[in-house]
């Protein structure tokens, strides 16, 4: 039986164990909770952002988890950016386009036609030609803070509808992102806004001849290559631009060592997509059975490459920042001009 001498006996030892240096029992702080949506649908997002949040979450040893929902699952994709802004989401996967930026940088993000021909022009862009410290700014400007960007795949054409010419575009409906059909809308297509998971039902039915949104692995991975019959080899545009946004106040309470970690994840998820696309691309154009691949001549899509360049020119006469970034643009596309193959096709 424990007697009172024995009691208070025990409890001045421990108080002298704790004035000792001995270790106090310290309670586990609660991990920092974000949620964060994406612009892809489930099968996609699995490919293209969940890598980036599973790095995080197993790397921050139980300080941090990110909650990850698909494209609408929160809010519809084009209300991203004012639910990131509100606070109703803590950080975002998107391209500028379809999350419907209020920033000039809207015309660029998704597939801005023609300006880039693979997938690791969109980092050198960033990185190396100051569009990081554009985006960076501007996104600052209005309350959210821009992370990182990185490429994706081409835009290619998967249709319904068999496309050997120009002329075969007169009348596509087509599911794109806003900037794109803009551009194609000049050679007939008619661009289609529905919610990311609708397209695939939309061919089905009819309400749509296909999409100009993704290359080749999309087209398979998401279902899309179950829906249509075949692949535009001739692509709008080489590499999709995508950020990672967080609500700035978020971001601000984080501790430096969690910035670092979540910087290195989303690099992380950089790499993987680097590698599955580049991959997929060539494996199912050369090996995929579901889609049969046309081309149309390079003499007759040179009429396309040359109203993207007029394109450019309109994009450009609408501010400041927009002839900043078309500059960038131009400057690149020289250089890889001048390098030739691999930086370009000819």
């Amino acid at each position: 039986m424990t007697t009172r001498r024995k009691f208070l006996a025990s409890a001045g030892l421990g108080t002298a164990a704790t004035a000792l240096g001995a270790p106090a029992i310290v309670r586990a702080q609660a991990p920092i909770k974000w949620r964060m949506q994406t612009y892809a649908g489930a099968a996609l997002g699995a490919e293209v952002t969940k890598p980036a949040v599973d790095y995080i979450n197993a790397a921050a040893n139980g300080e941090m988890e990110i909650e990850l929902f698909y494209a609408d699952q929160i809010v519809p994709t084009g209300e991203l950016f004012q639910a990131l802004q509100r606070g109703t989401i803590d950080a975002v996967h998107s391209d500028d386009d379809s999350m419907a930026s209020p920033t000039p940088l809207q015309r660029f993000g998704g597939y801005f036609p023609l300006a880039t021909k693979h997938i690791l022009d969109v980092p050198v862009l960033f990185n190396q030609y100051g569009l990081a410290d554009i985006w960076r700014e501007e996104y600052e400007k209005v309350g959210v803070t821009w992370l990182s960007a990185a490429g994706q795949d081409p835009c290619n054409f998967n249709t319904t509808k068999e496309i050997t010419s120009l002329e075969d575009l007169d009348g596509l409906k087509l599911y794109t992102f806003p900037t794109a059909g803009r551009f194609l809308s000049q050679f007939g297509v008619v661009p289609v806004s529905i919610p990311y998971e609708d397209a695939e039902v939309a061919v089905q039915t009819g309400e749509l001849d296909g999409m100009a949104w993704s290359g080749i692995t999309e087209d398979y991975t998401v279902g899309w290559a179950d829906v249509t019959d075949y692949f535009l080899t001739n692509n709008i545009s080489g590499a999709w631009i995508g950020s990672h946004f967080v609500n700035p106040q978020r971001w601000a309470d984080l501790p430096e060592h969690l910035k670092q970690l979540v910087m290195a994840g989303i690099e992380a998820g950089h790499t993987y997509r680097d590698q599955w696309y580049w991959g997929g691309e060539a494996r199912l154009r050369a090996q995929g059975d579901k889609l049969k691949l046309r081309t149309i001549p390079q003499k007759e899509w040179k009429t396309v490459e040359d109203a993207a360049l007029t394109f450019w020119d309109e994009i450009a006469e609408e501010g400041e920042v927009h002839a900043k970034v078309v500059k960038i643009f131009r400057d690149y596309n020289e250089v890889i001009g001048n390098a030739g193959p691999p930086y370009t096709f000819e």
